[in-house]
């Protein structure tokens, strides 16, 4: 596995999460576009843009996140296998901060209603 312009600890945990998820560099079809948006000139003339494909599953991330191709080749896997994951149905970063709103919000309804002067879940739809 290529070591990405990132801290050894972010690389060790990339190779360990590919492990867990079963995902072998060799399945994995790396492109290299131009990217877009902030950058000036350097993003103009070289490729960045990362676009990686997941040939078992079919999924595909694009990733023109950060300036330096090595960055994004790193965030791009990183996004491929929160997808993986997701589709497999394991726990993931993006299903964590779902559900910390959704209890944010139902404790922040429960207030309301108690400032109102009507018990929790009273105006709620049956």
């Amino acid at each position: 596995m290529p070591d990405f312009a990132v801290s050894d600890e972010k690389n060790r945990w990339l190779a360990a999460r590919m492990a867990e998820l079963g995902v072998r560099e060799e399945d994995l079809e790396e492109q290299f576009v131009r990217s877009s948006g902030k950058g000036g000139q350097h993003v103009n003339k070289s490729s960045t843009c990362v676009v990686l494909r997941h040939r078992p599953t079919g999924l595909e991330v694009k990733c023109m996140r950060e300036r330096s191709q090595s960055v994004n080749r790193f965030l791009a896997r990183r996004e491929l296998l929160e997808k993986i994951a997701d589709q497999a149905g394991l726990p993931t970063a993006a299903m964590a901060e779902r559900e910390r709103i959704r209890r944010r919000k139902a404790r922040r309804k429960r207030r309301t209603a108690v400032k109102q002067g009507g018990s929790p879940g009273e105006n709620d739809a049956p």
